[in-house]
């Protein structure tokens, strides 16, 4: 009998990181759970993938900050897949005490709270078939202090990996992906000004997957994508940091 291909769980998968996950690992013949709020645009993109890569694509939609959203996702994950990518996310437009306090709440149930009961709700069932990963999609803000966005993505590393230490097999790897900027729609739906950001900081989406996906293999617990992101975040954990805090607020959020 033909072994069946593995199954990877990506949120956040209409656009930008989400979808290069989804476009680098159909490539590899996994099949595909896309989880997004947006219903038509899943279905747009599933349809894409299939016609493009010839795998199995389902569509969950689903909203993260929401009960029923999460409920619906953690079900999928007891069903089992091989790979999960927690990777929705937004930014907020204004500064941290300018934002409503529901907004805040908002973030952190899905940047937070969604990874925590969806890693959970995925390990199990890898645990039991001795091999999966899960990548939990950070951002190399969680190494500065920048608002609830930076707080929240500390959570995400810290996280990842002491889950990593407590599932303890080198078969099962839990990682903390940490791009800088990435070329996205997430700046201009968070209706944030990027005039201000060099042209050489911003990264390539696909390329971000690219190296992800090989400090995956490697086993690495914390992935920082591209050298001048590594070398931006070794000078942050060595720098005071409120000096690191006034950096980050003249680059940007």
């Amino acid at each position: 009998m033909p072994t069946a291909l593995p199954t990877a769980l990506i949120t956040g998968a209409t656009s930008g990181i989400g979808a290069a996950f989804a476009r680098r690992l159909a490539a590899e013949s996994f099949s595909l759970v896309l989880v997004a709020r947006d219903e038509h645009r899943l279905e747009q993109n599933a349809a894409q993938l299939r016609l493009r890569y010839g795998v199995d694509v389902e569509v969950l939609p689903a909203d993260l900050s929401t009960e029923e959203g999460l409920s619906g996702v953690e079900s999928r994950l007891r069903d089992g897949v091989q790979l999960l990518v927690n990777n929705a996310g937004f930014g907020h437009p204004g500064a941290f005490l300018e934002v409503p306090v529901e907004d805040e709440v908002r973030m952190l149930k899905v940047h937070c709270e969604a990874v925590l009961r969806l890693t959970l709700a995925a390990l199990p069932g890898m645990r039991r078939r001795g091999a999966g990963a899960v990548v939990n999609v950070a951002s190399v803000a969680a190494f500065f202090t920048r608002g609830t966005y930076s707080a929240s993505k500390a959570w995400v590393v810290n996280f990842s990996e002491s889950a990593a230490a407590e599932v303890g097999d080198p078969r099962i790897k839990v990682m903390a992906l940490c791009p800088g900027f990435v070329r996205t729609e997430f700046h201009d739906r968070a209706k944030m000004d990027t005039s201000g950001i060099p042209g050489f900081l911003w990264l390539d989406a696909d390329k971000v997957v690219k190296e992800a996906m090989r400090d995956l293999a490697l086993g690495k617990r914390v992935s920082v994508p591209d050298l001048r992101y590594k070398a931006i975040v070794a000078v942050g954990r060595l720098i005071p940091q409120n000096l690191a805090a006034r950096v980050s607020a003249r680059i940007g959020r």
